[in-house]
C-alpha cells in the first residue's frame, strides 16, 4: 500500500475492503481466548477489593526514623494483625499499611506507630470503613450495573430493535469481563473511582455500537443492496464505511487518558487504567463482536436466509475494487490563430476575373467547336 493511498485510508477519504462477518469466526475466537483469560484472572487470582468494598483500615504515615517493613510488621503482629499488609513507597519515606478496622485498639496502635516512625499520631492519615459500610458499597454498584444494562436494553430495543440490543448487550458484558480481567491479572486496586471508570468505557462502547448499528440500519433498508449483497453483505458495507471514523474516535480518547495513565499522580492511575482498557476493548467490541453477532441473529430471519440461499446458488461474487479516481481534465487548447486573407490580385483586361464557385462544385463544361469538314474549310477560303 502507498505512503499516500494509507494517509487517505486513515483521513477517511477512502474506504477499506475487509470481509469482517466472512472472518468472524477469527474474531469469535480471539475473543474466546481474551475472555478465557480473563475468567482466569478473576476467579483464581481474584480482584483486588479496596477498603471501600471489603471494609478496613488504611494508615498512610511519614517514615522518619528510618524503620523497615519488618519493623512496621512485628508492631501490628503484636496487636494480633498478622495479615496486615506494609508497603513502603517513595524510596522508603513513606509508610502505608492495609489492615482490619481499628476498632478499640485505634488510639494504642496509633500512638505505636507513631513512636516507632518518629511523627505524632495526628500527622497518621487514618482511612477507616467498617464492614458494613463496605458491603453497603458493593451493593450499590452491583444495582447500579444491573440499571445500566436495563436502560441500555430498553433504549437500544425502542430505537432499532431486540436483536441490536442483544448484540450490544453482548459486547457490553464482554468489555466487563476483559476489563475486570485485566485489573485481576495486573493487581491493581478496585476502588470506586475504578466502578465509575468502568461505567464509563461501557458508555463509550455503547456510543460506538449505537454509530455502527445505525450505519448498518440505514444501508439494510436498501431492498436492492441486501437483496445483492445479502445482509452480511451490507453490515461488511457498513463496517467498512465507519471503520476509520470509529478508530480515530478512539485514539483521540485513548492520548489523554495515556497521559493521565503514564504521567499522573498515583490517586488518577487505577480510573485511568480502566478507562485506557476499557475504551481500547470497547472499539474492538463494537467492530469486531457486536456486528457479527447481529449478522448471525439475522440472518435466522425466514426473508434473510432466502436472499443468502440465492446469493449461494448465483456463487461467490467478484471482489470490490475500490473505484479508480477520475482523471483530471485535460486543459482546453489554444485556439488557433486566424490565418489572414491574401490581398485581391489586380485583373488585367486580357486576363478575364476568375469566377468564383462553391466548393465542390464542378466548373462548368464550355462548348465544344463543332469540327468542319476538309471540304468546308478551302471554301471558306
Amino acid at each position: 500500500m502507498k505512503l499516500r493511498e494509507a494517509i487517505a485510508r486513515f483521513r477517511g477519504q477512502r474506504q477499506f475492503h475487509i470481509d469482517f462477518i466472512g472472518r468472524r469466526r477469527l474474531w469469535f475466537l480471539i475473543s474466546g481466548v481474551a475472555i478465557g483469560v480473563s475468567l482466569f484472572g478473576l476467579l483464581v487470582m481474584g480482584l483486588n477489593l479496596g477498603i471501600d468494598f471489603e471494609g478496613g483500615a488504611l494508615l498512610e504515615y511519614e517514615n522518619r526514623a528510618g524503620v523497615t517493613a519488618g519493623d512496621v510488621r512485628s508492631t501490628m503482629e503484636r496487636f494480633g494483625r498478622d495479615d496486615a499488609i506494609v508497603q513502603l513507597i517513595d524510596d522508603d519515606t513513606v509508610i502505608t499499611i492495609r489492615t482490619d478496622t481499628l476498632g478499640d485498639q485505634r488510639a494504642e496502635l496509633l500512638g505505636a506507630l507513631a513512636d516507632q516512625a518518629g511523627v505524632q499520631v495526628p500527622e497518621i492519615n487514618v482511612d477507616d470503613i467498617g464492614p458494613k459500610w463496605g458491603e453497603q458499597i458493593s451493593r450499590k454498584a452491583l444495582q447500579g450495573l444491573v440499571v445500566f444494562l436495563i436502560v441500555v436494553t430498553l433504549y437500544i430495543t425502542f430505537r432499532f430493535e431486540w436483536k441490536m440490543a442483544a448484540a450490544a448487550i453482548v459486547a457490553l458484558l464482554h468489555d466487563l469481563v476483559i476489563t475486570g480481567g485485566f485489573f485481576a491479572l495486573v493487581g491493581r486496586e478496585v476502588t470506586p473511582e475504578t466502578v465509575i471508570g468502568i461505567l464509563t468505557i461501557m458508555g463509550y462502547s455503547l456510543y460506538d455500537t449505537v454509530v455502527i448499528f445505525d450505519k448498518i440500519n440505514e444501508n439494510a433498508e436498501s431492498a436492492a443492496l441486501v437483496a445483492r449483497e445479502t445482509y452480511s453483505g451490507a453490515v461488511n458495507i457498513s463496517l467498512n464505511q465507519v471503520l476509520m471514523r470509529s478508530v480515530n474516535t478512539s485514539l483521540t480518547s485513548l492520548l489523554p487518558i495515556g497521559a493521565l495513565l503514564f504521567l499522573g499522580g498515583e490517586t488518577l492511575k487505577n480510573f485511568a487504567f480502566a478507562l485506557f482498557v476499557g475504551v481500547a476493548v470497547g472499539t474492538y467490541s463494537s467492530i469486531f463482536v457486536a456486528a457479527p453477532v447481529l449478522s448471525l441473529l439475522k440472518e435466522r430471519e425466514p426473508r434473510l436466509r432466502q436472499i443468502r440461499t440465492r446469493a449461494a446458488r448465483r456463487g461467490p461474487r467478484p471482489v470490490l475494487r475500490p473505484v479508480p479516481e477520475p482523471a483530471a481534465a485535460p486543459e482546453p487548447a489554444a485556439a488557433p490563430e486566424p490565418v489572414p486573407s491574401p490581398e485581391p490580385r489586380l485583373e488585367t483586361a486580357s486576363a478575364p476575373a476568375a469566377t468564383s464557385r462553391p466548393r465542390g462544385q464542378r466548373p462548368t463544361p464550355r462548348k465544344r467547336r463543332k469540327k468542319r469538314s476538309r471540304a468546308q474549310r478551302k471554301r471558306r477560303r
